[in-house]
């Protein structure tokens, strides 16, 4: 990768050693992203951009010194490295730099890039949706529609010899839209996403985006308010992983757990959830939007079973948390972009598939909630405490999925819904997000089985 033209990135490295240090890499990075929003029943946004530059960053007793530019001339460089390196205690480096090896990814393979599509037809893809989401229902009072692709080129070298380089195209495309009944107001919101091109909209056209959002909004409309209070509840493998995502997948990020600022800290070998949960990692799922075949330090994406048969096996490592605990990095060091540090972020995030049949799940309540989509909610790491939004909810009532209800919430916490899960189904559906962390976002998938919890807290209405 030519970012640095006629130019060693061995030197930067060395230059930013010079003082000492552990451990230096580079990561080069080089995007070119579009976006299209429609709002107001009108294109709101069409943004273009390119981007390139460089971060550097030097690992010393434990520490980060980390700098960045988009200047990338030799003159540039060699100061951002003076920068880093004053940040390290004096020293000198104990070994010369060389490269001892070189791995290129070209990325999945893509067979629409965004990049040979006309950004009128990209237009076009959000006013239909736009259009079909409008005329669903008289009763939707808003609709907004957003379209991203991007195309990211970037190389890692680093200290110990090794270059990688890899590419990756990701498309986005959500519907979001409100909808208004008298008094009540509901929201229904859809999203589609991968690291992939428009081939994504083969299987999942604009207008049918727009449809799935808009029906989950008008039938809430006429959603009786939840019943509150401790219940059984299913959730559904159309709900996405927001719940193994947020109220456990954060506490297993190394950082967190180094800090003690997981309720899962100093816990490897425990049980920490039924026999039934196992928890995986996975960045190396195909088009899924949280895979890559190298993370954003040079590492391999991996499968990293986090949770064995309810028994914690492993963290989230990026390689300055690995160092700490004298593992090997999982690869699951990220960044959003050449502006920011890489720290340990989660990739496709999921809970495996057990044995039950899901219908048999459902059958098995005579009474309960039934969770068809998660929306967002609020999670304590430290303690595991968290709160989650209903987005789509149905009665169970003698083993049959009931009425729609609108309104609730589900209020527990982690370790102890992973160990009172007594039913995990054969299924297996995916949610997509962007994760947000110490201010930086990053593309994630999550995913999980039809789950039932024999009991837990629903906030709603107390008759």
């Amino acid at each position: 990768m030519q970012l640095i033209k006629n130019l060693d990135p061995f030197k930067i490295l060395k230059a930013a050693l010079i003082r000492g240090g552990d451990f230096a890499d580079i990561y080069m990075e080089e995007t070119v992203n579009t976006s299209i929003i429609c709002e107001e029943n009108k294109i709101e946004k069409v943004i273009s951009g390119r981007d390139r530059g460089l971060g550097l960053r030097v690992i010393f007793d434990f520490k980060t010194a980390y700098a960045y530019t988009n200047d990338l001339t030799e003159k540039g460089l060699l100061e951002l490295a003076d920068t880093v390196s004053r940040a390290v205690k004096e020293g000198r480096i104990k070994q010369d730099i060389s490269l001892v090896q070189k791995d290129i990814a070209g990325g999945f393979s893509i067979k629409t890039p965004p990049s040979d599509v006309d950004l009128l037809k990209k237009v076009e893809l959000v006013k239909n949706a736009n259009s079909f989401a409008r005329g669903f229902d008289k009763r939707i009072e808003q609709a907004k529609v957003v379209y991203g692709d991007g195309f990211r080129k970037t190389a890692v070298v680093n200290s110990l010899g090794q270059w990688v380089e890899e590419e990756r195209t990701g498309i986005l495309f959500l519907v979001q839209v409100v909808a208004r009944q008298d008094e009540i107001v509901q929201t229904g919101y859809e999203a589609v996403g991968g690291i992939m091109g428009l081939e994504i909209f083969e299987e999942n056209p604009p207008a049918r985006v727009a449809e799935t959002a808009a029906k989950r909004a008008i039938m809430m409309l006429r959603a009786k308010k939840a019943t509150g209070g401790k219940m059984p509840v299913v959730l559904s493998s159309e709900a996405g992983g927001t719940m193994i995502h947020e109220a456990v997948g954060h506490g297993l990020e190394a950082d967190l757990a180094q800090q003690g600022l997981s309720v899962y800290s100093g816990k490897i070998g425990e049980k920490i959830a039924s026999p039934l949960i196992t928890v995986i990692d996975d960045a190396t799922i195909p088009y899924k939007r949280g895979s890559f075949f190298f993370d954003d330090e040079g590492s391999h994406g991996q499968k990293t079973v986090l949770v064995e048969n309810g028994i914690l096996k492993n963290y989230m490592y990026d390689r300055l948390t690995a160092m700490k605990d004298g593992v090997v990095s999982t690869g699951n060091g990220r960044r959003e972009s050449y502006h920011h540090r890489p720290i340990p972020r989660m990739t496709n995030t999921m809970i495996a598939p057990g044995k039950s049949n899901p219908d048999d799940i459902i059958k098995s309540l005579g009474k309960g909630l039934f969770v068809k989509k998660m929306g967002g909610g609020q999670v304590n790491t430290v303690n595991g405490d968290f709160v989650f939004e209903v987005t789509e909810g149905y009665v169970i009532e003698n083993g049959n999925i009931g009425e729609p209800v609108r309104g609730a919430t589900l209020t527990g916490n982690g370790p102890e819904v992973l160990k009172n899960i007594d039913m995990v189904g054969s299924d297996l559906g995916f949610g997509i997000g962007t994760c947000g962390k110490d201010a930086q976002g990053v593309p994630v998938s999550d995913a999980q089985p039809t789950l039932r919890i024999p009991e837990i807290v629903v906030g709603g209405e107390v008759k």
